[in-house]
């Protein structure tokens, strides 16, 4: 996905990012149920990207499919997509997948900020889960070519394929089981475990988010890093793990970066909060 299709899905994961933190798993299913009726309809792709259409007409398309079959928070969202440009009929049920996929993550990153509150393990480690559910699932299908056909047999009903796949992964969380019960059932032209592999590398990058790699000049004393870390974490909302670099050529004292975010010595307003914290 490149050009206007590339800044459309930008575009729709922020605006999807307000609504992660109180997102649910049946919103990640209803988007891939949508998603479904999507690549069923070779018209209604080339309807919703076509560019004589109004946003506004495309978002009424849709959301006159989907009214009243799932609830207003995915018709919100999937009118919203329709709305955007879009250069390939395919690059909106591929960003629509990629909406989906993140809402299913996002939850598994909610739950563990959740269920850890008050101590120092943060959503990255739910996060951590769920990319080890996914690679063991692919581990398990690649060793085993009798595993392989039956996933691609088509003969076989959908429910038997689930149950198998989800046999190769005993424990795996809720997330993971949307997940690749969708790469089974939905694999859309790709290898199950290719497909799987996407997911897997969505939530590698949002526990990027948990990340703060911190470039300072010199060596921290331990109190510094505890002030640090506390200047970090109420700076971003959230528990962060913290790496220390020493870059004694570093301009400016120090440097974050926080996933795709990084502050210098340029942002004075964010960085003096910082200062203040290291200074004590």
């Amino acid at each position: 996905m490149a050009g206007v299709s590339s800044e459309s899905l930008t575009t729709a994961l922020a605006e999807l990012e307000a609504e992660l933190p109180t997102a649910s798993l049946s919103l990640a299913q209803e988007l891939f149920s949508i998603l479904t009726v999507l690549d069923g309809s070779a018209g209604l792709r080339r309807s919703l990207t076509d560019p004589s259409r109004t946003g506004v007409e495309k978002s009424a398309l849709v959301t006159s499919l989907v009214k009243g079959k799932v609830s207003a928070q995915a018709e919100a969202i999937i009118g919203r997509l329709a709305a955007a440009r879009w250069s390939d009929a395919r690059d909106i049920g591929d960003a629509l997948e990629t909406l989906a996929a993140t809402v299913a993550i996002a939850v598994a990153e909610n739950r563990s900020a959740s269920a850890t509150s008050g101590n120092s393990v943060s959503g990255a480690s739910a996060l951590a889960a769920l990319e080890n559910d996914l690679f063991s699932f692919n581990q398990a299908v690649e060793s085993s070519h009798e595993v392989q056909r039956a996933l691609v047999e088509p003969q076989a009903a959908e429910s038997a394929k689930v149950d198998l796949a989800l046999k190769l992964v005993p424990g795996s969380s809720e997330e993971a089981k949307v997940l690749i019960r969708q790469a089974v059932v939905h694999p859309r032209g790709l290898k199950t475990v290719k497909l799987i592999e996407r997911f897997a590398n969505l939530a590698a990058a949002r526990q990027q988010r948990w990340i703060a790699t911190v470039s300072v000049s010199r060596p921290l004393e331990q109190s510094q890093i505890d002030r640090l870390q506390r200047g970090l974490n109420s700076l971003y909302g959230r528990v962060l793990n913290v790496n220390i670099n020493v870059e004694p050529s570093l301009i400016g004292g120090v440097r974050v970066r926080v996933g795709d975010e990084v502050v210098d010595a340029s942002v004075l307003a964010r960085l003096g909060e910082l200062r203040r914290q290291l200074a004590g």
